[in-house]
């Protein structure tokens, strides 16, 4: 396993570097619709940098990270309220935020279905979520999944097409955006 725990002094200062103008700009346009002071959940945040490209974008929200390492964590920002937990297990109420952002982690999840279902319960009625990660249905995106899984993680890599259908399967409607080896995914909870 990548001992993140004590790796947040690393990402901290590297992670921003990892996220193209354009995926920063995708996030941009997917916070502009979310009420003001909206509670935003950076699930599997690390040290927060989805949060604060967020941030940047909408300083009023109400920023809230969740990552099962708190060594990654401490190194958030002073306005994101920060909780070690698990994506499968999250210590929030139900419909406790407008949208959840996920930046590089989906694929360290333990288990995707059960951490989908609990995106579910703690979405807001028509709460959205907007994922980044790696393509590896690409050429990068396959290295960067056999690279990972050499370090123990579960690499959970999935197609972005196939992650639309299992979100779709969770009531969930999906765009897809495609940048070369990374796509974007922005779910919004169908209206009950």
């Amino acid at each position: 396993m990548i001992p993140f725990n004590h790796l947040g002094w690393i990402f901290k200062y590297i992670g921003p570097a990892i996220y193209p103008r354009k995926i920063r700009g995708s996030l941009c346009r997917f916070l502009m619709p979310l009420s003001r002071s909206a509670s935003v959940l950076d699930l599997g945040a690390g040290t927060g940098i989805m949060s604060e490209f967020a941030y940047a974008c909408r300083p009023d929200l109400q920023f809230t990270a969740v990552d099962p390492a708190e060594g990654m964590l401490k190194y958030s920002a002073e306005y994101i309220q920060t909780h070690t937990a698990y994506a499968e297990l999250l210590p929030f109420d139900t419909f406790s935020f407008e949208a959840i952002l996920i930046g590089e982690a989906l694929h360290h999840f333990q288990d995707v279905d059960q951490s989908i279902q609990e995106m579910v319960r703690v979405l807001q009625n028509g709460g959205s979520v907007f994922i980044y990660d790696f393509d590896s249905s690409t050429f990068m995106g396959k290295i960067l999944c056999r690279i990972e899984r050499l370090f123990g993680e579960p690499g959970n890599f999935y197609p972005p097409e196939v992650l639309k259908k299992k979100f779709e399967s969770y009531g969930f409607t999906v765009h897809i955006s495609h940048f070369g080896y990374r796509y974007t995914i922005v779910a919004q909870l169908r209206s009950i």
